[in-house]
């Protein structure tokens, strides 16, 4: 039942839009909104035959939060143990989820304080191919970023360092990969946050080309045209034998074009070495790098080398400009989502409790943080003041980018550059806003976020920009922290991104280099 909007409401709404109605123009607009809002209702009460939601079985036991004991590294928000056919690609693996991608019969929080106990009633595609392909789902992974306060008590923890960050978005899912707890983690990547985290954590991650892996199901509040699914794991073999489970169109989201395949095959090419591969060290990729980073980097190039591949350096001056284009297309899009309420979801089929969850999810942040007002207010304002035209340049020139790296995959196949410019930063509580939004200094340590924003984003919110694969594998150690070497290559060429990988990884004592050595 829809209520009639008070003539002071309908004035306060009017001047949030931008415009006043005069004093004789308010019953009318009163009576003609009266009369929208009743044929919307009329059409809620209709009737009508609605696709159902893709099945799932949503008996799966009782999903239950684990206490401090279990995990001292707060990399879980709930466990569980279902699926675990004897038969399937991922059979005997274990797998957990970013708390974003939706699972039937998990609560969910979507990675958000406005969110509480939604429990959903359809697997999102991930999920589902996963459970098909035989894997046993052991429960969903923390979210930690954005604007929400994050204590020391409640952050994922560095497994090699406590006191250390352990990255973005999907920290949690890269922790339990990277403290042995999970054999697959996935996560969201929209800026990095399955790279940052997996080699700030000694994990190995993989975001696909955009659209390879399906969105459907996954939820984001930034803007489509970033997002993107990977997983994490602690061996090229696993992230091919994900990859190879979930990617491929699956009609449900519109981000796939129906040039992504159906299936891909990459665990079958993993052994065919890098004799013949030509991989560019990024000379812009490595400006600003902490020496010993960047020393690392250049090691595990040399042992490329000695695996067969041709190693040259290459210049892409593009990839120092990116940053200011990706910073206005996602304050618009991530703005225009949150208005909307429907990020993520699909094409053919929109659960309502999940967008009736994401609508309030940004109603109560906003009225929780300070940051969110923040970016709200700059969102509204830039919509105001530019209208449109912000949003549209930072699209409209984004083939000038992708031209750029494209050049230079024409003489090379792989580009090879750190993950990110510095190991894992010391964590640092947040101060109040508006202090906690002051850059982090020189040391490239600081508030999380914001030091994410230095030595994390630098070289990954590129790849996020333009589309193309990017994996990231620890390389070695500084100062006994894990340091991540970034792969990026040709469109749905995940294929020869995972064969250096495995190159690497077979070539070094690879258990050695991402064991372990403190935790809790």
């Amino acid at each position: 039942m829809f209520i009639v909007p008070e003539s002071d409401e309908l004035q306060r709404v009017a001047r949030s839009l931008g415009f006043e109605l005069a004093g004789h123009e308010v019953a009318t607009y009163q009576r003609l909104v009266a009369d929208g809002l009743e044929v919307l209702d009329d059409f809620m009460n209709l009737r009508l035959q609605e696709p159902p939601p893709p099945a799932a079985d949503v008996r799966r036991g009782v999903p239950y939060r684990p206490d401090a004991a279990e995990d001292p590294l707060n990399a879980w928000v709930r466990k569980c143990s279902f699926g675990g056919d004897a038969a399937g690609a991922l059979a005997g693996r274990t797998v957990s989820f970013k708390d974003t991608i939706v699972v039937a019969g998990i609560p969910s929080t979507l990675g958000s304080h406005g969110v509480d106990h939604l429990m959903p009633d359809f697997d999102s595609t991930v999920a589902r191919r996963v459970l098909e392909a035989g894997a046993t789902v052991v429960g969903t992974n923390a979210v930690v970023g954005g604007f929400g306060e994050v204590s020391d008590a409640r952050r994922p923890k560095n497994p090699h360092d406590p006191t250390r960050l352990a990255g973005g978005t999907s920290s949690g899912g890269a922790v339990a990969a990277a403290a042995g707890e999970v054999d697959i983690a996935f996560g969201g990547d929209q800026g990095g946050s399955v790279r940052i985290p997996a080699a700030w954590s000694g994990a190995i991650g993989l975001k696909p080309t955009f659209g390879l892996v399906s969105h459907f199901g996954v939820v984001s509040d930034n803007d489509p045209t970033v997002d993107h699914v990977g997983p994490i794991a602690r061996s090229v073999e696993d992230i091919a034998a994900a990859l190879d489970v979930v990617a491929g169109y699956d009609g449900l989201d519109p981000r796939q074009g129906r040039h992504i395949p159906d299936a891909v095959d990459t665990s079958s090419t993993l052994a065919d070495g890098v004799d013949g591969l030509t991989i560019g060290l990024l000379d812009e990729a490595f400006l600003d790098a902490d020496p010993e980073v960047a020393a690392v980097v250049r090691s595990a190039a040399v042992v490329l080398r000695a695996a067969g591949a041709k190693i040259v350096d290459v210049s892409v001056p593009e990839h120092l400009a990116v940053t200011p284009a990706y910073a206005a297309l996602t304050l618009d899009g991530s703005h225009a989502v949150g208005r909307a309420g429907i990020s993520a979801l699909g094409e053919t089929y929109y659960p309502p409790s999940l967008a009736a969850a994401l609508g309030r999810s940004w109603r109560m942040e906003v009225e929780r943080y300070p940051e969110r007002r923040l970016q709200r207010l700059l969102g509204e304002l830039s919509a105001r003041v530019f209208e449109g035209r912000l949003y549209a340049r930072a699209q409209n020139v984004r083939p000038t980018f992708v031209a750029a790296y494209d050049r230079a995959l024409v003489d090379v196949d792989v580009l090879l550059m750190p993950t990110c410019l510095t190991t894992a930063p010391v964590f640092r509580e947040r101060p109040r806003f508006p202090a906690n939004l002051q850059p982090a200094g020189g040391d490239g340590e600081g508030d999380g976020d914001r030091a994410m924003g230095l030595p994390g984003l630098r070289n990954t919110l590129q790849f996020n920009y333009t589309g193309h694969p990017a994996l990231t594998i620890p390389c070695g150690r500084s100062q006994g922290l894990p340091v991540g070497m970034q792969l990026v290559g040709r469109y749905l060429e995940e294929a020869v991104l995972l064969r250096a990988g495995y190159a690497f990884q077979h070539s070094v004592r690879f258990d050695e280099l991402i064991a372990v050595e403190a935790a809790g």
